[in-house]
């Protein structure tokens, strides 16, 4: 996790979820409100003969949640390493914040912070030292970063745990600090690369719960994750990246609509049934639900006549004699939509590359 790095003056504004004053950094030429906290116009990016970007386009507005979707290898990464300035876009333009990422790149970085799945802290240190600490490198005096830390823990729900070493927290608590030292100066821009990925259901809503706060707060949030449910939660908007190009934008709903129609889902009793079920579903079943019947228990297929998909899939199953925990009519999910458009399951399509290796040429 990364942040905003400064060694000028601060300054501080009235942002804080609790009410409390949140320092902020002196931004020169920051952009007007009105302009979208994130621009990307025609960005392209080429790793030798392989085109990982090819003219990607969006916006992202001030205190909006952007969820990135995209199947592996779809530029996912690539696009949000051009973002926070940790690769150089071959052309096109790209802002945050109003600071171009080619020309302003320092101005770009003192605007964002980025944090991963694997927490950029230190274990042998306390949650209250790791914050105090990343308020020292961001430029704040130390009796500053003392009451930020104190600060960010009571808001966090951390005070109780703040005095021990971070090596003895939870997932849960460790991916709240990580999140909050990357909030001891306020950033614009943050983004979110699979924040629960490995989490108990109890600290996946905890972190849900941070990112709404993000929101209310005005700071614009990018997230990419592995969970569709998620994306559906907490995105005001979406965009669905394949082989480098925006292959879809809108809200969940707008996306779900684009499909047209219900969906049938079948639940067989004996999940080592769900190929025959395939089979015995025979051209109900699209190409692209079939290349992704493994480790599953269920299979959806799309339902444009609704009642009589239904009726149709029932005596199909009922003549190969299957027999099934559940069958019914639902609205297409938003995992409907991402196999519809990229032939892939979302709900398995985890970005293990991380945003934080630098090393990694293609996303």
């Amino acid at each position: 996790m990364w942040g905003p790095a400064s060694y000028g003056a601060t300054s501080f504004s009235p942002t804080s979820n609790s009410g409390e004053l949140m320092p902020s950094l002196d931004r020169p030429d920051s952009a007007v409100p009105d302009d979208p906290a994130v621009y990307v116009e025609d960005v392209r990016k080429s790793f030798g003969e392989v085109h990982a970007l090819q003219g990607i386009s969006f916006t992202a507005a001030r205190g909006q949640v952007l969820g990135i979707l995209g199947p592996n290898g779809a530029g996912k990464t690539t696009t949000v390493k051009i973002l926070s300035t940790l690769l150089r876009p071959d052309s096109g333009i790209a802002r945050i914040a109003g600071h171009d990422v080619r020309t302003d790149p320092a101005a770009v970085r003192r605007s964002i912070m980025m944090t991963g799945q694997y927490a950029a802290l230190d274990e042998n240190l306390s949650g209250r030292e790791n914050l105090e600490l990343f308020g020292r490198l961001m430029g704040l005096p130390r009796k500053a970063a003392r009451k930020r830390a104190d600060d960010l823990l009571e808001e966090f729900d951390l005070t109780g745990a703040g005095r021990r070493a971070v090596r003895h927290y939870s997932g849960g608590m460790r991916r709240r600090v990580d999140i909050a030292c990357g909030l001891v100066v306020r950033p614009e821009v943050v983004f979110l690369d699979e924040p629960t990925t490995g989490l108990d259901p109890r600290s996946r809503q905890g972190v849900w719960d941070l990112v709404t706060a993000l929101k209310t707060q005005g700071i614009t949030v990018l997230l990419t994750t592995q969970y569709l449910e998620e994306a559906d939660v907490l995105s005001d908007n979406i965009i669905v990246i394949d082989k480098g190009t925006v292959i879809a934008e809108g809200t969940a709903d707008a996306l779900k609509e684009k499909t047209g129609g219900s969906y049938c889902e079948v639940v067989p009793l004996d999940p080592k049934q769900l190929i025959l079920v395939s089979d015995a579903l025979g051209d109900l079943v699209p190409d692209a639900v079939r290349a992704e019947l493994a480790d599953s228990d269920r299979l959806s297929i799309p339902a444009p006549d609704g009642a009589g998909t239904l009726s149709e899939a029932l005596r199909r199953l009922d003549s190969a004699g299957i027999r099934l925990a559940d069958i019914g009519l639902r609205r297409p999910s938003l995992d409907d939509v991402f196999l519809t458009l990229t032939g892939h399951s979302g709900s398995k399509e985890a970005d293990p590359a991380g945003l934080l290796r630098t090393n990694e040429s293609v996303a």
